[in-house]
Formats: structure tokens, sequence, C-alpha cells
């Protein structure tokens, strides 16, 4: 098989599977500028400490159980990271990792 041809290491699937929802795209995008996507907040400063997962939760127009199961994934292909203060979780995107996704699309 040359390398043109072979598959993505099994490590790269979270990646590429986080990359393939439209509203999962738009979670990075819309934390990629807080500032200008969502309005202040009462705990956490939106850009040091990330976006109430209600915020984006309300943002996409979907439902907890939803926002949470996109949340989940991109956190887990490292894409974003989440941190509790108080009763919430804010979420904030990890800059290194997308970028190393630029490098992934090389391979593919």
């Amino acid at each position: 098989m040359s390398p043109r041809t072979r598959p993505a290491p099994l490590s790269k699937l979270p990646i590429l599977k986080a990359l393939a929802s439209d509203k999962r795209l738009l979670i990075l995008h819309y934390l990629k500028a807080p500032t200008k996507h969502f309005p202040r907040q009462i705990d956490g400063d939106l850009v040091e400490d990330g976006v109430c997962a209600d915020f984006i939760r309300e943002k996409l127009g979907v439902s907890a159980a939803t926002a949470t199961q996109h949340l989940k994934i991109l956190t887990a292909a490292g894409l974003v990271r989440g941190t509790r203060i108080k009763q919430w979780t804010f979420f904030k995107r990890c800059d290194d990792a997308i970028a190393s996704v630029r490098a992934l699309s090389d391979e593919l």
C-alpha cells in the first residue's frame, strides 16, 4: 500500500470524527473569538477560562444532552478543554492541537 492510500492511524480517528460534524465545526469557530459570539459571563472569563457549556448549547440551538455529546467528542479529540468553575463547565479551544490538524490534513 502506498503512503497516499494508507489509512490514518487509529489515534487520528477521534480528530476526524470530531471534524465530521457541522455543529462541532461551529463550536470550534465560535470558540475562536468568544467575545464576538457570546455574552459576558457572571463566572469565568470568556477568553481566559472559556465559554460556559450552556451558552454553547444556546448558541447552537440544541438540547443540553446534544451539546454535551458534541463537547465530549471535541474534548476526546483534544480540540477543546473543559474547566470547572463552581457548578459550570467552561470550554476553550486547544489551539496547539487545532494547528496540528492542519498537518494531519496534509497527510490525507
